[in-house]
């Protein structure tokens, strides 16, 4: 017996680790790439929905969108990464909450997008703020005209910016290099910084809007989150202000932006999102001509796709290894 101890312990050394299976859709060159991480993971390519349900049944790990069927039927599942930073698609599904309700472990490109997408915002301010849109069409009529330029400085004026993460924080720092002071709405204590003046919970928001010169858009879409800038807010938020959204569509009610278009209360906004989206055809808001409106590309850059790539890379290695994940989403919260 004690001879056939330390031949038994020598033996269970001897078994090669559980390779970690991880379902992705992704090119062969990219799957290679992933592959190359470690030899603890296998990383299958499926084509098809039908490969996806079927190699779901033992996977321990998937790259993707994934719906509450497919959770339904990954069993084993363990681990899920998105590759947007906004996480309602994968949680708040209509047709269930399998994943927020599971244990599987959720991550994000949360900040990935945060240098492209604020500077779209700023652009969107910017060019706003300078009336460039009328020159932009006056160009095409090879029109010379000064007489209607009504551009504003941005020194000293109010940028409020609900959402203060990766992207909130960003903006903030592109709006204070403007000279702008910045007050951050947001539900978590947000860390000193000194390009934010201020920083108040999202119950504060109407006390701000009324001397806020610019408002931004940049907190993901949760069931808090939902609609909290309506008929209200824009009621409440200074005449004559800019409107920026640049995160998701569903945090703004789109009716009342028109109305405050309309009325003329708004000098004028600049929307990456929308609630519906695309924006349909014919939709009141194409009409304004102090109205910019960008096809959800904010977060595009030449520089987005390798960030977000390193971060996939780097949770793969951390997988395989059982070390912690990066960009962990609290599933209850939804960021």
């Amino acid at each position: 017996m004690h001879r056939i101890l330390p031949l038994l312990i020598l033996c269970a050394f001897a078994l090669p680790a559980q390779v970690k299976k991880i379902i992705v859709r992704q090119s062969p060159a990219t799957v290679a790439d992933w592959q190359a991480i470690s030899d603890k993971v296998k990383i299958v390519n499926v084509n098809s929905q039908q490969a996806l349900m079927t190699e779901l049944a033992d996977a321990d790990a998937y790259i993707g969108e994934i719906t509450p069927e497919e959770v339904r039927i990954a069993k084993k599942l363990k681990w899920v990464q998105i590759q947007s930073a906004g996480a309602e698609r994968v949680l708040h599904l209509s047709g269930g909450n399998d994943l927020r309700d599971s244990n599987i472990i959720l991550t994000n490109n949360q900040i990935v997008q945060g240098p492209e997408i604020a500077d779209h915002a700023m652009a969107m301010l910017l060019a706003l703020s300078r009336n460039l849109p009328l020159y932009f069409r006056d160009r095409q009529n090879e029109n010379w005209r000064r007489e209607r330029f009504t551009g504003i400085e941005l020194n000293t004026k109010k940028a409020t910016i609900i959402g203060c993460g990766g992207i909130g924080q960003q903006i903030a720092v592109r709006a204070w290099a403007h000279g702008m002071k910045v007050t951050c709405v947001d539900p978590e204590d947000i860390p000193f910084s000194p390009f934010i003046v201020k920083t108040v919970k999202p119950d504060r928001l109407d006390q701000e809007l009324p001397d806020t010169d610019a408002l931004f858009i940049s907190a993901p879409h949760t069931p808090m989150s939902h609609k909290m800038v309506g008929p209200k807010q824009f009621e409440l938020l200074k005449r004559g202000a800019y409107f920026i959204a640049v995160s998701r569509g569903g945090v703004y009610d789109l009716p009342s932006l028109v109305k405050s278009l309309d009325s003329q209360r708004l000098t004028g906004a600049g929307v990456d999102v929308t609630d519906p989206e695309p924006l349909p055809p014919g939709h009141a808001l194409w009409k304004f001509e102090n109205a910019i409106v960008t096809p959800h590309i904010a977060g595009r850059s030449d520089l987005d796709n390798g960030r977000m790539l390193s971060i996939v890379k780097d949770n793969i290695r951390r997988f395989a290894e059982g070390l912690p994940l990066v960009n962990v989403v609290d599933k209850q919260k939804g960021y």
